[in-house]
């Protein structure tokens, strides 16, 4: 009922030339109400004055409020300014309607002196103000009374979609959200008037041009929030849809990817969520043969390790999916697999998987895990990646980047695994930093054995491949987190330098280039991925705080607390043409790289677990610098191996 007829009274305006009509109603009435009390205080000036008065007041009061435009006017939305329009308008009338009067004084000989006009002049003027006024305020005071019984009786979560491709997508949206009991689609949003008094699936195709028509639809239409059906969308209004939507309140939503529904989950409440600062990432998603990659994997049994980090976990749940005969979850931390654990037995109760507690570090716990399950493909997740802590805790780093990635590598060739796929960093490209170097000697490592394997040096058939990533934005203990929780408290939000910059992906396109990295027809390569431009730490602080609906400087501050040990300012650009080669896939390319020798490579790992081991850190530093020449040392205390080294190569 509130929806039926309330809302049409809401959401319409009075047309202009009616506002006329009843001002100029609402002044001749007041017109004749002063010449009535003046007839009461004397006698009577005479049906000829009584007639004049009345249509002179008609006629000045129309001339005036045409001069000013005063009937242009909302009246439910008037303002101070309109009032004081509204004063100079009857100011206006009184002096033509005194030329009137006194014209017909003049002529007809009327008995009216000159201070009983002005006296009725006076009187008219002040009624005509405070009438036109009275008739606004009740126009106002009722608007909102009826506003909030229809704001507490309509649905909750009112949206609109926008409509800025308005394609098949933007519309099904309609019909999907239907049936939902949190949110009702009214409408659709559109940036200008391309679209305006047109209808989509039997709903109006509202429009903005500025912030003030996100406040109307919000304030005086019952809009809770946009929803958007495509990330293009969304960053494409990320500069002004979506501040106007934080300034005033209103919820901005997407809707899933085919890809987010992969598992076969129809769309619902559920399905919708709010908009997040990896949705904003300013390039376009890498788009992946989910066919081809499902196909590699059917019926395969897997391991992942790291299986509880933010990739691992990422990884295992897309191929929860892709019909695998059995999944193996390996990792170290004990209460992030438990929490995966009882995630995959709520939403895939019928896949066959079975985490287990281990070590990369311990070569037995993996030999038992082969033993047992013989996997196929393993993707190899698990490692230490936090550079300052690293840098504090460089044998650590070793152990578990390093020696860690050679016993997986070794058993997968010990147990005939087809692929074996390592995820490694940009860090790793000339390294300043003992983590990023741990992972360069890690991709020596894998590089290597399978160089040997192909010259027959070593028996065995697995195949190698390696996928270097940029920053996953809202994995484990990266910056995204880190800033959320600093937003909630009331910030400040921490940058290490104004200009520091970074390469960031989502993490599921970092888990679907590690799949694809595995589908390519190549083997002993390193993959690398075009990310495009860069991030500036700095904007994305920004984008969080407005995203979390404060103001820059205003409600939370930013603060710089300088570069950190081993810190780039500016990272390696991985995908350069000038050191890579393309693939079948245009955003992905192979990494030109220094063929390192498998005795040589075997070594220097020998050497480093010894010394890691031993915790002999500056021998252990030097001989990593020896491994990697290219491993300069930046804002560390291990700079001043740096000189060491090339003196001891120069010789």
């Amino acid at each position: 009922m509130y929806t039926r007829f309330l809302k049409p009274l809401l959401e319409r305006y009075v047309n202009a030339w009616t506002v006329m009509v009843c001002d100029v109603t609402t002044s001749v009435v007041s017109s004749v109400i002063a010449l009535l009390v003046a007839q009461l205080i004397r006698s009577s000036f005479g049906f000829r004055f009584a007639i004049t008065w009345v249509v002179g007041a008609a006629v000045a009061s129309a001339i005036m409020f045409l001069l000013l435009r005063t009937y242009r006017t909302i009246v439910r939305y008037s303002t101070f300014q309109d009032v004081g329009k509204i004063c100079l308008a009857i100011i206006g009338k009184e002096a033509l309607l005194a030329i009137i009067a006194g014209t017909f004084i003049w002529n007809w000989d009327a008995p009216v002196t000159g201070k009983e006009l002005t006296a009725m002049l006076m009187f008219d003027l002040v009624t005509t103000i405070c009438a036109l006024i009275a008739v606004r305020i009740v126009i106002m005071l009722g608007f909102d009374a009826i506003k909030k019984r229809y704001m507490q009786n309509r649905p909750k979560n009112q949206l609109l979609i926008y409509a800025g491709q308005c394609d098949d997508k933007a519309v099904s949206l309609v019909t999907r959200l239907r049936t939902s009991k949190h949110y009702r689609i009214v409408g659709f949003l559109d940036y200008g008037k391309r679209l305006a008094g047109n209808t989509l699936s039997g709903l109006p195709v509202y429009f903005f041009t500025n912030e003030k028509s996100i406040e109307y639809l919000h304030d005086n239409l019952g809009i809770d929030g946009i929803i958007f059906a495509h990330d293009e969308d969304v960053k494409q209004e990320e500069e002004r849809l979506i501040i106007y939507c934080q300034k005033h309140g209103l919820k901005t939503l997407i809707s899933p990817s085919i890809d987010d529904m992969a598992d076969g989950k129809p769309l619902n409440t559920h399905s919708i969520r709010k908009i997040k600062i990896e949705d904003l990432l300013n390039r376009p998603e890498i788009k992946i043969s989910m066919r081809e990659i499902i196909n590699n994997f059917h019926g395969k049994t897997i391991l992942v390790t790291g299986a509880a980090g933010s990739i691992g976990s990422e990884l295992c749940r897309q191929l929860a999916t892709f019909g695998i005969k059995e999944l193996v979850m390996f990792d170290n931390a004990e209460t992030p697999l438990h929490n995966v654990r009882l995630e995959f037995e709520q939403r895939f109760p019928n896949l066959k998987f079975t985490p287990i507690i281990g070590d990369v570090r311990q070569s037995n716990r993996l030999d038992y895990v082969f033993r047992k399950f013989h996997p196929q493909v393993v993707f190899h997740a698990a490692a230490y990646k936090h550079v300052p802590l690293m840098e504090e805790n460089p044998c650590e780093a070793v152990r578990v980047n390093v020696i860690g990635s050679r016993n997986v590598a070794d058993k997968c060739v010990e147990y005939n695994v087809e692929t074996m796929v390592m995820i490694s960093t940009d860090k790793a490209v000339n390294p300043t930093n003992i983590m990023g170097c741990t992972k360069r000697l890690a991709e020596i490592y894998v590089q290597s054995l399978g160089n040997a394997l192909d010259q027959n040096r070593i028996k065995g058939s697995t195949r190698f491949v390696t996928t270097r990533f940029g920053n996953v934005l809202g994995s484990n203990g990266s910056v995204i987190p880190y800033f959320t929780q600093q937003i909630e408290n009331g910030g400040p939000v921490t940058v290490t330098h104004p200009e520091i910059e970074r390469f960031f992906m989502t993490i599921p396109e970092a888990c679907r280039l590690v799949m694809e990295a595995a589908t390519l027809p190549f083997k002993n390569t390193i993959f690398v991925f075009d990310m495009g431009q860069p991030v500036k730490i700095r904007h994305l602080a920004e984008q969080m705080i407005r995203l979390a609906g404060f103001e820059v400087d205003k409600d939370i501050s930013i603060e710089y607390c300088g570069l950190r040990p081993g810190e780039k300012l500016y990272e390696e650009v991985l995908a350069d043409k000038e050191n890579t080669v393309p693939t079948p896939h245009e955003r992905i390319r192979v990494a030109k790289v220094r063929d390192y020798d498998y005795n040589d490579a075997c070594m220097t790992i020998d050497t480093l677990d010894s010394l890691s081991e031993r915790v002999n850190i500056p021998e252990m530093v030097i001989t990593m610098k020896h491994a990697v020449p290219e491993f300069k040392s930046n804002n560390s205390p291990y700079e001043k191996f740096d000189k060491i080294v090339e003196e001891e190569i120069a010789l």
